[in-house]
């Protein structure tokens, strides 16, 4: 049977129908075949990526926390000599 016979023999919605079908059919395996299985290849890159991300934001804390304990020991440092020179000017006699 070709297809001009079964389109006199059903009718184009009959025939229409059938190839949605077929199509519906096809998209469904290759969803389910193809799809799914890179879906699943990528949900697991996709875990590593999100544990590299974390691992990144921790040493990115962490370096945070000793720039600020770098500064904090300037800052200290600084206010030290200021305090050391203060005392030597004071120190000092005057003529």
């Amino acid at each position: 049977m070709t297809v001009i016979e079964i389109l006199n023999q059903y009718g184009f919605a009959t025939l229409a129908a059938i190839a949605m079908g077929y199509f519906i059919y096809f998209i469904y395996t290759f969803t389910t075949t193809q799809i799914k299985k890179k879906l699943g290849e990528m949900s697991g890159v996709l875990i590593g990526l999100i544990d590299r991300i974390r691992m990144l934001d921790n040493d990115l804390i962490r370096l945070r926390s000793k720039l600020n304990t770098v500064l904090e020991l300037q800052e200290h440092e600084r206010r030290n000599e200021k305090s050391k020179e203060s005392k030597r000017i004071s120190k000092t006699p005057e003529k």
